[in-house]
């Protein structure tokens, strides 16, 4: 995959963002070159291998105990007591501007 000038204008443009012709070039070069990588890292071919969890487990004799805890809720519900300085609310939900077009 690689975009081209007028796929970094309209990317520039969803993100408000004002770019010069040189930054425009560099940006194309940048994000091309990124899809490249991406490109030979998809060409790998990785059938047959075990995903890791941690990667000191592709060292031999090391194992990792995962320090994990249980997933409870500790804290009360304060979602009315959160939301009272908001500006608007609704069922529960903040409003916010919208920004996108």
């Amino acid at each position: 995959m690689s975009l081209n000038d007028q796929d970094i204008s309209r990317i520039a443009n969803l993100a408000r963002l004002e770019l010069q012709p040189d930054e425009q070039a560099r940006m194309l070069n940048k994000i091309n070159d990124f899809f490249g990588i991406v490109d030979q890292i998809r060409a790998v071919d990785t059938t047959g291998v075990v995903p890791m969890a941690h990667p000191l487990d592709a060292m031999p004799g090391t194992h990792i105990e995962l320090r994990l805890r249980p997933d409870v809720a500790s804290e009360p519900n304060q979602r009315e007591a959160n939301q009272q300085s908001a500006p608007a609310v609704e069922r529960g939900l903040f409003l916010v501007p919208k920004v996108i077009e």
